[in-house]
């Protein structure tokens, strides 16, 4: 058992100072708040599409947001989802790989890959490689998403904003990092026509990946094409298609040796499992497109139709380390080091998914109240299709990543397609009470069709299910800049038992949906220098779990994983200085299980405190270089749903960078150059449990990477 010392908040911020005397000054335009790199203060004017209320700034709303921006993502050296680990505190790892999809935790909740993330507001599958070449934002919607999402997990949902051709811009990127990954990048827009009434962006992008981690050299390209119309002073047309592609091997997590947890400081972080010679990239390819149509009916109302297209393909392939036969254990590996290898295939996979939201928005008053109301319906199609699969034993693996097997048999199992039909009637108002209170309406009805069978044909499931998911908030200005709120909302899980032989006595039975609550109490306060939030939450989401009394048991509910936390942030500024701290205490828990050793404990991969601070400086006397450095710190993670005390140690991490923004003539060239783990820390950065199996993930070494934009 690792030893586990909480880190102190406190001292975190002392060697953060310490470590990191370098800020940034925060352009005087940038939209978003509390980034790792270049930090900008939240503004009356900072809005996320994603919160659903229109243009109410996220400063006066009762609920919790982040927004991140195109600069704040540049400066961090973003390359997926993974970096908002290092943005926001209530945002953590949930089985992060290189080569894979992205996993995050909200808190201490997994998103859901198929239903908590969105596009340009319509749903898409979060099963792929998701670039950000060609995105202007991502938005974090924290807390139950039954306001926004007929069916997901209850952490959050996250947004991606598709860049438009808002501005004239011409701008070449040429970026290095890792042990010598290079990518080239270009962005170009313009606005033409009678009126400027027609606007193009196209981004290009190449990368050949070669990361500090060994045996995982890829590459990955994108395409993306925006365009816009307004063929009239009220009417505006959006088109944008998008198309990517990245080939790359995977990263396989070490685990439990016997009943050790292996010490972090004896693992090489650069060390790849799978290092087989069969073993083959896992491939991500993705073709989105969107077409939008946003009418203005008169000065209080507008009218718009938005539909989505996503096509994923993927070849998933892994040697795969699991479990360790020849001591009984299959949720760890042997004592020795050694575990047991399988050669997994799952080729030619298909997703796809398709949605139309109508909807209707405006301002009306009755009976003396204003309101502000949203209307409308989103239809949504997910179709999955999946050829069979291979998952054969290969032989025995170590840790050392020196053993080499031959490949596994080509025995095919079976997959599951799958099919789902959804329709969502969604209303939203604000109602102005007061001048100082307001009270905000949300109530979402979902009606659902889920379908699977298995490649085979066998093993049919079909069921269908009507839900509602309300939502409350009370809101009070005390004075200008300073509100208090209260919340209450739903939000709702379907599930069907799995159709698995022998696994369960109600295999393909569905099961009634699970409603999770949250109660979420906040302040916000904001002045000329500094904005600052605080929140308290308590998040309540039933759990379904296997009856093991009984062999073959029934899936059946099992009490539920209750978060109750503490968030805050505060942005300042103070002269060429910027300040930004993000933090959360929260208490994770089963509670009412059947299992005594389950009932009561933490779960797995979940923090109880993390830490998020960034300050940047902006050089006196050296126009435009700003110095930056950050912290992350997470404290203890526990590796077992039924044995709280096995835990891998809480660990900080201090990241420094630069930017300088030179100008040449009329043109400008921005040098970026970065370093991540600046300390080479070595620790074991999360502990995702997964098909019932221990993982640990070492954090990545020490990490350069540098780049150069330029206006063309």
């Amino acid at each position: 058992m690792a030893s586990s010392r909480p880190f102190s908040l406190t001292r975190v911020a002392l060697a953060t100072l310490a470590c990191t005397s370098t800020a940034q000054a925060a352009d005087d335009d940038a939209a978003a708040s509390l980034p790792t790199v270049s930090i900008s203060a939240p503004r009356e004017g900072n809005r996320a599409e994603l919160a659903g209320f229109g243009d109410i700034p996220l400063t006066r709303s009762p609920l919790q947001a982040r927004v991140i921006g195109e600069e704040q993502l540049k400066d961090t050296g973003a390359q997926n989802l993974r970096a908002l680990t290092s943005l926001d505190a209530s945002v953590s790892d949930a089985y992060n790989s290189v080569g894979y999809w992205d996993s995050l935790t909200v808190r201490g909740y997994v998103l859901d890959q198929r239903y908590n993330y969105r596009r340009d507001g319509l749903p898409i599958n979060a099963e792929t490689a998701i670039a950000l070449d060609n995105k202007s934002r991502i938005e974090l919607l924290k807390g139950t998403s039954g306001i926004q999402a007929g069916t997901s997990a209850p952490g959050g949902l996250a947004n991606l904003v598709v860049k438009r051709p808002d501005a004239e811009v011409r701008s070449a990127t040429l970026a290095w990092r890792g042990a010598n990954s290079v990518l080239g990048a270009v962005d170009l827009a313009t606005r033409f026509g009678s009126d400027r009434a027609f606007g193009v962006r196209v981004n290009v992008a190449a990368e050949h990946l070669d990361p500090e981690l060994r045996a995982a050299n890829g590459k990955r390209h994108l395409f993306a094409l925006a365009g816009d119309w307004r063929p009239a002073p009220d009417t505006l047309i959006e088109a944008e298609v998008e198309t990517s592609r990245r080939s790359q091997p995977s990263q396989p997590g070490f685990s439990l040796l016997g009943n050790r947890v292996p010490s972090a400081n004896g693992i090489d972080p650069r060390i790849n499992l799978n290092n087989q010679p069969w073993s083959q990239p896992v491939v991500l390819e993705g073709q989105t497109a969107s077409l939008r149509l946003t009418q203005r009916l008169n000065a209080e109302w507008s009218a718009k139709a938005h539909y989505g297209t996503q096509r994923l393909r993927t070849d998933d392939r892994l040697a795969f380390p699991y479990g360790c036969d020849t001591e009984g254990n299959y949720d760890r590996y042997c004592s020795d080091g050694s575990y047991d290898l399988y050669d997994f295939r799952s080729e030619n996979e298909r997703r796809i998914t398709n949605a139309l939201d109508l909807s209707l928005q405006g301002r009306f008053a009755t009976a003396g109240l204003e309101h502000q109301l949203t209307t409308g319906v989103l239809f949504t199609r997910f179709k999955a299709r999946f050829e069979q699969q291979i998952y054969t034993y290969a032989g025995v693996g170590s840790i050392d990543g020196n053993s080499v097997t031959p490949p596994g048999p080509a025995d095919l199992s079976d997959n599951t397609d799958r099919d789902e039909r959804n329709a969502e009637l969604y209303i939203r108002d604000v109602i102005q009470l007061t001048p100082a209170l307001s009270t905000w309406l949300g109530l979402r009805h979902t009606r659902l069709h889920r379908e699977t069978l298995t490649t085979s044909g066998t093993e049919s499931t079909d069921y269908r299910q009507n839900v509602t998911t309300p939502w409350v908030a009370l809101n009070y200005e005390w004075q200008p800049g300073l509100m208090t709120y209260v919340s209450w909302g739903q939000g709702i899980e379907s599930q069907v038992v799995p159709n698995r032989p022998g696994s369960y006595s109600n295999a393909g039975q569905a099961l009634p949906a699970l409603k999770s609550r949250q109660l979420e109490i906040g302040i916000k306060g904001r002045t000329e220098q500094m904005n600052w939030n605080l929140t308290a939450f308590d998040i309540d989401r039933p759990v379904y779990a296997r009856d093991n009394s009984v062999i073959p048991g029934p899936l059946r509910s099992d009490g539920s994983a209750r978060h109750r936390g503490v968030e805050a942030g505060i942005d300042a500024r103070t002269g060429a200085w910027t300040w930004a701290v993000s933090a959360m205490l929260l208490h994770a828990e089963r509670t009412d299980s059947a299992d005594p050793l389950v009932d009561g404990q933490r779960p797995p991969n979940v923090p109880e405190r993390v830490l998020k601070l960034q300050t940047q400086y902006a050089v006196p006397g050296l126009a435009g270089l700003n110095l930056q450095g950050g912290i992350v710190a997470e404290s203890d993670r526990t590796l077992l749903p039924n044995d709280g005390a096995t835990r891998i140690a809480g660990w900080a991490r201090v990241d420094l960078g630069a930017r300088y923004a030179q100008k040449i003539d009329t043109r400008t060239l921005v040098w970026r150059v970065g370093v991540d783990n600046v300390l080479d820390r070595r620790a074991w950065q999360e502990s995702p449990y997964q098909f019932e199996h221990v993982y640990l993930y070492p954090m990545a070494p020490r990490t350069w990477r540098v780049s150069l934009s330029a206006d063309l």
